[in-house]
């Protein structure tokens, strides 16, 4: 039961850690709550999509479980690797401080790094539930990023964790829930003070340093 929870809160960490870098996803689920327009539909929608991706990760890189140690090992290295990058980028963020950007039109299909603007519409247009859903599927599936962190990051992860992959897996989609769920709430209450460069700075130094622990975590578990 301890071993199940430990491999549930590791799956939770690592995906959190995932998700908390600003991106298109992040910066849409924002852009919703600060015009209050269908947010937590969007918050749901964008952590469901990312559950399936979770799922689709673990349940299928499960499978190379079997495989020879040497590829096993290879796998878990990329993973780690991959993490000590994305947590470089984060701490250059961290170093230089940027503002965070929430000007991305609802057409844009998530293949593209949001352009950093101060400013927010004072009276954006109003869409339908239907144009809330296809904006949030599109920000999560069309993004590759996203496939990147879920189902190939955290599907590979998984494989150190053995028959425990699907609670590792369960843990991960919580993650997911909870950082959608607390940026959902924070975009409604704190609204314009968002803007502010300390906040992303620190969320950005947490970041690096969440996945440089994450990463080392995998390498003592190669040993």
């Amino acid at each position: 039961m301890v071993m199940h929870l430990s491999t549930f809160t590791a799956g939770m960490v690592l995906s959190i850690s995932l998700i908390m870098a600003i991106g298109p996803q992040n910066a849409h689920v924002l852009r919703m709550g600060l015009q209050r327009q269908h947010l937590w539909l969007t918050v749901a929608i964008c952590a469901v999509a990312d559950a399936g991706m979770i799922g689709l990760g673990v349940l299928g890189l499960a499978q190379l479980g079997g495989l020879s140690d040497k590829l096993h090992g290879a796998l878990l290295g990329a993973g780690m690797l991959f993490l000590m990058v994305y947590g470089w980028q984060a701490f250059q963020r961290f170093l230089r401080s940027p503002v965070l950007a929430l000007d991305l039109p609802a057409s844009d299909k998530g293949n593209e790094t949001p352009h950093a603007s101060t400013t927010t519409q004072p009276n954006p247009l109003a869409i339908t539930r239907r144009q809330a859903v296809g904006s949030a599927l599109a920000f999560s599936w069309l993004n590759p990023h996203a496939w990147l962190d879920t189902a190939v990051l955290i599907g590979t992860a998984s494989l150190a964790y053995g028959q425990g992959s699907t609670a590792f897996g369960l843990g991960a989609a919580a993650g997911s829930v909870l950082w959608f769920a607390v940026l959902g709430a924070a975009a409604f209450w704190l609204g314009r003070r968002l803007h502010s460069q300390h906040i992303w700075r620190a969320l950005d130094g947490a970041v690096a340093l969440m996945m440089w622990g994450t990463a080392l975590w995998l390498g003592f578990s190669l040993v």
